[in-house]
């Protein structure tokens, strides 16, 4: 039983949110809603999978403010329980001047 407990406990914990982020400028990160977001598959621990986003498209012409990668603690989790097998992750891209897409 402890040991079972072990195991979920390390689960938790491994399967925490992460995101990378990138600015354009020196501001701090925004909280605001983005204007493009979409989810990715990955497989094998996010070795195959590669997709490009045109934030020129995205963002019609605008300049971007922000980019970034997001993995949620739901993303984490189905990692986890398929043992890398599918990696799930999320872009999120914000333009200037507000919500274009």
């Amino acid at each position: 039983m402890k040991r079972l407990i072990g195991i979920l406990c390390a689960c938790i914990i491994l399967s925490a949110c992460g995101s990378v982020t990138i600015r354009t400028d020196n501001q701090r990160e925004t909280s605001d809603i983005p204007s493009y977001q979409k989810s990715f598959n990955y497989w094998w621990w996010g070795l195959k999978g590669e997709y490009d986003i045109n934030t020129r498209e995205i963002c019609s012409g605008n300049s971007v403010s922000q980019m970034q990668s997001v993995s949620s603690f739901s993303d984490a989790a189905l990692t986890i329980i398929t043992l890398g097998i599918y990696a799930p992750r999320s872009a999120r891209v914000w333009c200037e001047g507000g919500h274009d897409a």
